[in-house]
């Protein structure tokens, strides 16, 4: 499914204070808890080095209070888990861009009986979207709303069958932005094998359908961003030794959106993510990737990208841990005839970061971080290369 790839400065500036980890502890009944924080970003707004900055600065900082509760319940053998977010975000300079955001989500795990068992989950988030592919100092506000249904009945104690169906949409604030609109509906059914060592490998068929209400305006007319992706992948979760685990979404992908010529694209897509837990303080992981995703552009709607990340983390010591990553991904567009350079249409971004969390007491956390992101840059997408950097603390407490 085309879904939001990970942007780690988009993350940081929409939603940097999240629930805090102890909230998310499937604890019986409520929890309430608060937070603030402040950041600074050398360049907020993401402009190329070669460009002059709005109010000729680039770098700002900004303070984030929020609060919310966490629901936890189990019932009988149903569970039912809620947590609600409120946040006030509130930058020193760049003011037009302050604003409240909201992060809601309720999900009950069902079970009927000894075989039929899912999840119904619904959704909703409001956060400040990333500046990464577009120019503009306004703030642009990003919503998603979110439903998802699924249903697994198990035929034998080894297999599965599970059918899914999930409604995604997006809505974005700024006038030139709401060419980005869309909603993407998706099905999918999954046949899955799972032996007595706890692996699994499912064969999984979705078919995933996105609709823009608004055309896209260029030289040639008016665009159609409507697709269809047909996909047929592969599951696997497999624990190949009591460290390592390997998990994999990986198979043949096609896909229609007739937005320049005939809009026909298909071969391999997927992700490959490999977990290494060994004794000790340490843990490691990475991730391989070949997906489609969504680009927040005036001018392009998706690209197909291919990525790659590390990560680590260090416990050094029971109320202390250390989180480092390295992520690069490569962004293309599929090239049309009917649009002027696009085999020259790729760029690349890397992030880095690294991140210390204190659990000062069972209910007070405290986190400091870094993070730098560069842009390689496109000139047929108007986006040029750019490095930015961020540095943010927070405090959370659980009531």
């Amino acid at each position: 499914m085309m879904s939001l790839r990970y942007r780690p400065m988009a993350v940081l500036i929409g939603a940097l204070f999240t629930v805090p980890a102890f909230a998310q502890q499937p604890e019986e009944g409520m929890r309430l808890y608060g937070g603030i924080g402040w950041a600074y970003d050398d360049n907020i707004l993401r402009i190329p080095d070669d460009e002059r900055p709005f109010d000729n600065k680039r770098g700002d900082s900004y303070r984030t209070a929020e609060a919310g509760l966490v629901y936890n319940k189990r019932i009988s053998r149903q569970r039912v888990a809620a947590t609600a977010k409120v946040s006030k975000v509130s930058f020193d300079h760049f003011d037009q861009l302050d604003y409240d955001g909201r992060d809601l989500q309720a999900t009950w795990y069902w079970q009927l009986g000894n075989k039929l068992d899912g999840r119904a989950e619904a959704s909703y988030a409001q956060v400040l979207a990333p500046y990464t592919d577009f120019r503009s100092n306004q703030r642009n506000l990003r919503q998603q709303r979110r439903q998802f249904f699924d249903a697994g009945y198990r035929m034998h104690p080894s297999w599965k069958l599970r059918a899914g169906f999930s409604r995604d949409k997006y809505t974005y604030d700024l006038l030139s932005q709401r060419f980005n609109n869309r909603t993407e509906k998706a099905a999918e059914l999954e046949l899955v094998y799972q032996p007595k060592s706890g692996s699994s490998v499912g064969l999984v068929a979705r078919r995933v359908e996105g609709e823009y209400p608004f055309r896209r305006p260029v030289n040639t007319g008016l665009l159609v961003d409507d697709f269809t992706q047909d996909e047929l992948k592969a599951r696997v979760n497999w624990y190949a030794t009591g460290s390592t685990t390997l998990q994999a979404l990986v198979g043949y992908v096609r896909r229609e959106q007739p937005s320049f010529g005939e809009g026909k694209t298909s071969g391999v897509n997927g992700r490959v993510t490999a977990l290494y837990v060994p004794r000790g303080k340490m843990t490691y992981s990475a991730s391989v990737w070949r997906e489609f995703a969504p680009i927040e552009s005036t001018i392009v709607s998706y690209t197909l990208n291919k990525g790659a990340s590390l990560g680590a983390s260090y416990a050094a010591t029971a109320k202390l841990k250390v989180d480092a990553s390295a992520v690069y991904e490569k962004r293309d567009y599929n090239a049309r005839s009917a649009f002027l350079g696009s085999s020259d249409l790729s760029d690349s971004i890397r992030t880095a970061s690294l991140r210390a969390t204190w659990q000062v007491k069972r209910k007070i956390q405290v986190a400091a971080g870094y993070s730098h992101q560069s842009r390689s840059g496109s000139e047929v997408l108007g986006i040029g290369k750019f490095d930015a950097n961020m540095v943010q603390v927070s405090a959370n407490v659980l009531f």
